[in-house]
This record gives C-alpha cells, sequence and structure tokens, in this order.
C-alpha cells in the first residue's frame, strides 16, 4: 500500500511541476526523486494515456498549453489512447464503396488508421497526414485539395480548395474539433482551417463529430458547424454526462467509445 501511495505522490508532484514549469525533464525528475529514468518515464507514460501531460522527447509538457502551440506531432500523443478507440468505432460506420470526408485532425488519423483495408473507398481530406497514412491502401482513392501549406496542422487550406471540394458528395464526414458546446456547436481555432471544414461539412450527408472528451464545454475561435447540423458525435467515457444527455435530447446520437 505504502508503494502505491508513493507512486501516486510521485505522480501527483510531476503535475504540480509541470504546473509550475509548463515542462519537464526524464533526467531532472530522475535526479529529483532519486529513481531510474526508466521509473520516470513509466510514470510519464501513464499519465499522459490519463490526459494529464504530453509526451515529448525527453520529457513531458503540460496538456494544458493551447492547441497553437503544440505541434502535430505532440497533439497526436494528447489522449492517443482515447483518439485510438475513438477512431476505431469511426471506422465501424465506413462501408465499403462510399465516399468520405475527413479532416486534418489527430482523431481523424487515429480513424484513418483503421480504413486502410476498405474496398472502393473515396476519402478526400485536406490533412497530409492522413493521406499518407492511406497511401498503402490500393481500394482507397484519396483525393487532396490544393492549398498552401499549414504547418501547424500539416494541412493544405485555402480558397482555391474550396472550388474542388464543391465538385463532390460524400455520404459521411468526420471532424475533429477543438470545442464543442450545446450552443457554439463545433469550432476551431484557425480561420484558415475552419473555411475548409465548413465547405467540408456542407457537403457531407452525414456529420460526424469524433472528439475526444477533453474538447466538451470549450470554445474554438471560430464554429464551423451547428449540432443541428451534427447526426452524431462520437467520443470517450470522460465526455460530461450533462451534455452528453442534452446531446442526445436534441436528437443527436452519442456513442462512447
Amino acid at each position: 500500500m505504502s508503494t502505491k501511495l508513493f507512486l501516486q505522490e510521485r505522480r501527483e508532484q510531476i503535475i504540480a511541476l509541470l504546473g509550475r514549469d509548463s515542462r519537464v525533464s526524464v533526467a531532472d525528475l530522475s535526479q529529483r526523486f532519486r529513481l531510474s529514468q526508466a521509473t520516470i518515464r513509466s510514470d510519464l507514460d501513464a499519465l499522459a494515456a490519463q490526459g494529464m501531460l504530453v509526451r515529448t522527447h525527453g520529457g513531458a509538457i503540460a496538456a494544458d498549453r493551447t492547441d497553437s502551440e503544440l505541434s502535430f506531432a505532440v497533439r497526436r500523443r494528447l489522449y492517443s489512447v482515447q483518439k485510438g478507440r475513438i477512431g476505431a468505432a469511426a471506422a465501424a460506420l465506413v462501408e465499403d464503396g462510399e465516399a468520405i470526408a475527413l479532416d486534418a485532425s489527430t482523431t481523424a488519423l487515429a480513424l484513418a488508421d483503421h480504413i486502410k483495408g476498405r474496398h472502393e473507398l473515396t476519402v478526400i481530406t485536406n490533412g497530409l497526414m492522413v493521406s499518407m497514412a492511406l497511401l498503402g491502401s490500393p481500394g482507397i482513392t484519396v483525393l487532396m485539395p490544393g492549398g498552401f501549406l499549414r504547418r501547424d496542422s500539416v494541412s493544405l487550406v485555402g480558397h482555391k480548395g474550396n472550388e474542388f471540394i464543391e465538385q463532390f458528395n460524400f455520404q459521411k464526414g468526420f471532424f475533429g474539433a477543438k470545442g464543442l458546446t450545446l450552443e457554439e456547436g463545433l469550432s476551431d481555432v484557425n480561420s484558415d482551417e475552419v473555411i475548409v471544414k465548413r465547405e467540408l461539412v456542407a457537403h457531407a450527408r452525414r456529420i460526424i463529430a469524433i472528439v475526444d472528451s477533453s474538447k466538451w464545454g470549450r470554445v474554438g475561435f471560430v464554429s464551423f458547424a451547428s449540432m443541428e447540423q451534427v447526426d452524431c458525435v462520437i467520443t470517450d467515457e470522460g465526455a460530461p454526462p450533462d451534455m452528453v444527455a442534452g446531446l442526445r435530447e436534441s436528437g443527436v446520437q452519442v456513442v462512447i467509445a
């Protein structure tokens, strides 16, 4: 029991240090707690799985830093377990022969990992990482709108890409978000990214939000879909029960992955 208590206390101290300094290193924590670096890495990995921090090379940063400060690679690790489950649940809704839209979110990338074996599937996405994930899938045709490279999201954005999207219709559209509320709907922090998302939303027959529980109750800079437009939300068990109930009462399907 004492070992477990010490383990919990140590991890609480790590979170406290992150709250003060915004980042920690494995080497410094190893010296502070007089433990092996392997033990510290295990602590950081466990805390990252709980969404308490974001693992980086050689250490970790605080999970509550704004998304605009985090690279795609770092954001991909945040809530990675939950995103994997959400991606698998979303992939179960994708059928062979469909045309679907995926945005450039890290959760869309998790979805892409679960549809690689589909046949006669058409995917339109502005996410370069999503496209690369599907590169070795002969049964999937990938369409990419043009535009300029947005490095933070590793995506292509711009009005020229929207002209390309206007040609098509999709059975389903899957969208990550920086925020989800009943009033503001799905929102994001970058207006260029939102322009693309709005166009994809406009041409998808069924809108499916793929958002982990950390996004519930948050509001991004610009909304791209109202909750009246959303048909289904796929999330994890950490989503606030009152908001889940509110969505279900309004007719939105909520899937807990």
